[in-house]
């Protein structure tokens, strides 16, 4: 699998390609798929240092929210 991350609405789940910015499996509705594009593209640098973290099984650290 590509760097991903895991992403939850109600009863939507997805996996999102940090590196694509896209939808690798799962569906959003359009208007919380498009916030959840838009944060993956704000934070890409901050997701790929997590991604680097799990697979030293360290802690991750805290990404903001969109505001």
């Amino acid at each position: 699998m590509p760097p991903h991350f895991h992403a939850e609405y109600n009863e939507h789940k997805a996996l999102v390609d940090i590196i694509n910015i896209q939808v690798i499996k799962g569906s959003f509705p359009n208007k919380q798929l498009r916030l959840i594009l838009a944060w993956c593209t704000i934070h890409q640098d901050e997701l790929m240092q997590n991604w680097e973290l799990t697979k030293d099984q360290k802690p991750l650290n805290r990404i903001n929210p969109l505001i």
